[in-house]
């Protein structure tokens, strides 16, 4: 008798797990589908473009069916594999470090101020902002701004000092406000004035 196939829907997170487990391809098929957006959106912050976030989104789906049996199911799927689509990327931000180029380091003041924001940005618009910070800003930023860690998590992950990651943040924040000002600002004052 063949397996019924069942729409996406219709499978649980721990169906879905207890047939990666045993090896059935529909399952696992089933599962990468389910979390591809999601992954896709965590890697895409760490990359220069999407192929390089495909390929991480790749390599931490295969991270995941290596090491399924060691998941907790009374834990949230979804944490897991986010931790191990950061870690997947933090070791693809290691391994292309030598091949990055570094940004002069500039004194930079440590004052907190929050653009004037005129219009709503698209997420190709903040993806485009964010695509134009040095990998080492990204990282950091992604890192502290939207995964929560802290200055010493980062230090100890990115292989930097507590400062370096407090100052790659203020440089990220600021270098992010000029961009914004610069592509969006002006071109909603442009757009007022006609």
């Amino acid at each position: 008798m063949s397996e019924k196939r069942l729409t996406v829907q219709e499978y649980s997170d721990h169906d879905l797990i207890a047939g990666c487990l045993k090896g059935k391809e529909l399952h696992q098929e089933v599962l990468y589908k389910r979390y591809f957006s999601f992954a896709m959106s965590v890697c895409i912050r760490y990359t220069k473009d999407r192929n390089e976030a495909m390929e991480i989104v790749n390599d931490s789906y295969m991270k995941v069916l290596d090491n399924l049996g060691d998941y907790d199911s009374s834990k949230s799927f979804k944490a897991w594999y986010s931790r191990i689509l950061v870690n997947t990327s933090i070791d693809n931000y290691r391994r292309n470090l030598k091949h990055s180029s570094s940004v002069a380091i500039d004194n930079v003041e440590n004052v907190e101020l929050e653009p004037e924001i005129d219009i709503e940005l698209s997420v190709n618009d903040i993806l485009k902002i964010f695509s134009q910070l040095p990998e080492n800003y990204k990282v950091t930023f992604n890192l502290f701004e939207i995964e929560g860690y802290s200055h010493e998590e980062i230090g100890k992950l990115l292989g930097v000092t507590t400062s370096t990651s407090r100052s790659n943040l203020a440089r990220a924040k600021k270098m992010v406000r000029d961009i914004y000002n610069k592509e969006f600002n002006s071109a909603a004052r442009r757009h007022e004035a006609v």
